[in-house]
């Protein structure tokens, strides 16, 4: 957790609120493996990290509350009993869709004074929206001793993304954020919401994160379209989602389904299969399995369900390639962001200097460079 950050949100609030306020930490997370199965209710694997959002938060006791967004020096005022969607709005509206959600539940909140600001890179694909939301309704349900339950937040949180943003996001990065252990990676099962937790202890490897710095305009769209495409699938194997189907029920309707359905399926299966491999690899500390299931994951991604890209593409095949990593593959949404990477951990600064100067070549961009550590959910600092 970064402290610089806790301190500047904390002295910038006194100085504007004249308050002492409290103070909430919600991490960002990545995903080891497991993805675009979250929203086919299937298997995936992820982590809170140490970059997240830090908030305080006070009551106001004014007609108005006031919102700083110190990353973008963004002021903010709102009345409590007036909340709805801006058209135009950015973080406001993942913020005004947790208000709203909570108020939907019949309780009932005040205005309040808010300052926050985090230290994970937007569009890096590690899940700033989810770690904006968990923060402030923790933040709410901690000020106004509203009682909810974090499992009863992660839901707020989701819904505020689908109803104020228009994301229809899985449940995976609330869920990792608000629940995350230190040093530990999460198999949630995305139909069920039970969890198993699992210490990673990677011994002599690092995870290090690679930022692409791109981030194309299907994201957006192709992440809705392969929704759907999954949905129809699902529905004419006669099954709620793809999490119950199975390679030989594919194999049986494939006549009925068109070549990239099939195949988009066929990923989700492969790849909700990979992440039981996956925790069971973890388990026997079979790091050199793990990374041999995330480049098998990439190949998914790219060849199947077709959310890769040119710069993701090169990192992967130059992990690949590589003496130094033993595994590689995009994560999130896809179309940009980072790909995730087991590395020696004693090759580590010439396997980052190689890559920056191969992908700056191939690109005429930087990339960027993030080590990360498994940290604890969303709390009270």
């Amino acid at each position: 957790m970064n402290q610089q950050l806790i301190n500047t949100v904390k002295s910038e609030f006194l100085k504007v609120f004249n308050s002492n306020p409290s103070l909430i930490f919600s991490p960002g997370r990545i995903n080891l493996i497991g993805e675009h199965t979250d929203y086919n209710n299937g298997y995936v694997f992820p982590a809170a990290i140490d970059k997240g959002t830090v908030v305080a938060i006070a009551k106001s006791g004014l007609k108005n509350s006031t919102i700083l967004a110190l990353n973008t020096n963004n002021k903010f005022e709102f009345s409590i009993n007036d909340i709805k969607p801006l058209e135009n709005g950015s973080w406001q509206n993942y913020v005004l869709g947790v208000i709203s959600e909570i108020q939907k539940t019949g309780e009932q909140l005040e205005n309040f004074n808010l300052v926050f600001s985090g230290d994970i890179p937007i569009g890096a694909g590690l899940s700033s929206s989810a770690s904006l939301e968990n923060s402030v309704v923790f933040a709410l349900n901690t000020v106004f001793n509203l009682g909810f339950s974090k499992k009863e937040m992660i839901f707020i949180s989701q819904k505020a993304e689908h109803n104020f943003v228009g994301v229809k996001c899985g449940i995976m990065d609330q869920y990792a954020s608000m629940f995350g252990q230190k040093d530990a990676a999460i198999l949630l099962d995305c139909k069920s919401l039970e969890a198993k937790t699992v210490s990673l202890n990677l011994d002599d490897y690092s995870l290090l994160l690679i930022n692409t710095n791109v981030k194309h305009s299907l994201a957006e769209s192709a992440y809705n379209e392969r929704r759907k495409a999954c949905e129809n699938v699902a529905s004419k194997l006669g099954v709620n989602s793809l999490r119950e189907a199975t390679i030989s029920d594919l194999q049986f309707h494939k006549e009925n389904l068109s070549k990239t359905d099939y195949q988009k399926a066929l990923y989700v299966v492969q790849e909700n299969n990979r992440v039981l491999e996956a925790f069971e690899a973890i388990s026997k500390n079979d790091i050199i399995k793990l990374g041999k299931l995330l480049f098998e994951s990439h190949e998914g991604l790219k060849n199947q369900y077709e959310v890769s890209c040119e710069e993701l593409d090169f990192l992967v095949g130059y992990a690949k390639k590589s003496n130094i990593a033993i595994g590689a593959r995009m994560m999130g949404g896809g179309f940009g962001g980072c790909t995730i990477n087991l590395i020696k951990t004693s090759g580590l600064e010439k396997f980052k200097n190689e890559v920056a100067k191969n992908y700056h070549h191939n690109f005429n961009n930087d990339c960027s460079f993030y080590n990360v550590k498994l940290s604890e959910g969303t709390r009270v600092i």
